[in-house]
């Protein structure tokens, strides 16, 4: 089974399904399950349950089979958790990342940026001489931002990245 309390794999996991998700993930019971029996044990919501197991069967967390009772003809879903497949899901959501932050990266070197005193805004060269480089939203003069120390933390960030691969 997967530490769930491995900080990477808690964060994959509450961004995925939510922290009522998570809490689902922990306290769900062993082998096939339904939906209903899962509510009933965890004390969570049935539409956030499905909701849940939805998400983690399109990203292949989660197993699901269908049987169908032959008086009735109802079909039931059993659930099984399968985190065997997290540390793909877990590089493919790092690939994901590095390549945002280098098209952030890109994007802050290629551009000058002006910001409202007050933080109301944030915006580039040419959307600033829209505005007059006045706060669209308060009318305070907007002041040049020199953004080398954030484009700094995110080449930090991809280098940190690039050393725990």
């Amino acid at each position: 089974m997967i530490d769930l309390n491995d900080l990477v794999v808690r964060g994959y996991l509450v961004r995925l399904v939510g922290e009522e998700g998570l809490q689902m993930i922990e306290s769900m019971p062993e082998g096939e399950v339904t939906d209903e029996q899962i509510a009933q044990a965890t004390g969570i919501l049935l539409n956030i349950v499905r909701r849940t197991l939805f998400i983690l069967n399109e990203n292949k967390l989660a197993l699901c089979r269908r049987e169908r009772d032959s008086s009735s003809g109802w079909l039931t879903y059993l659930w099984t958790l399968d985190m065997t497949d997290i540390g793909p899901q877990l590089l493919k959501e790092r690939k994901r990342l590095v390549k945002n932050l280098k098209v952030r990266v890109k994007f802050e070197e290629d551009n000058v940026f002006y910001n409202c005193p007050a933080g109301c805004v944030r915006m580039d060269f040419k959307a600033a001489t829209e505005c007059e480089f006045l706060c669209p939203d308060c009318g305070e003069d907007m002041m040049y931002e020199d953004n080398s120390k954030f484009i700094q933390k995110i080449e930090d960030r991809l280098a940190f990245l690039d050393r725990n691969k």
